[in-house]
């Protein structure tokens, strides 16, 4: 439960919020990876790292909502981070392997999820 509240929070705080307040800046030049455009592109990271990881920290949803997130973390650091300093792509691989091993283990036993039975 801890690491469920903690990175979700986390990506939420860190990553989507300042996404979503700089979207009109950020939509003009954002990373495209599926050629479906910068803004569309941006529209599918702030799905993740806004809805999804606060269905995260709720655990409802949990695995459905891991997998946005977990596509998204992949993509920077395979694709964005190619041929970068490690560095670069430190907190995304980490990031990656959190919300990896939340998919395998599940949201425990204090979640949504767990109440409705799932």
């Amino acid at each position: 439960m801890l690491v469920r509240l903690s990175f979700g929070t986390l990506m939420f705080l860190n990553h989507g919020i300042p996404l979503l307040m700089n979207f009109s800046e950020r939509s003009r030049n954002f990373y495209d990876p599926f050629h479906i455009g910068s803004r569309w592109s941006l529209l599918l990271v702030l799905f993740a790292e806004v809805f999804c990881s606060l269905l995260v920290v709720l655990g409802l949803f949990t695995r459905l909502a891991l997998i946005p997130l977990i596509t998204a973390m992949a993509i920077v650091v395979f694709m964005l981070n190619k041929g970068k300093a490690f560095s670069e792509s430190e907190m995304a691989l980490v990031y990656l392997t959190v919300f990896f091993g939340l998919l395998l283990v599940g949201p425990g036993r204090y979640s949504v999820d767990a109440a409705m039975g799932k």
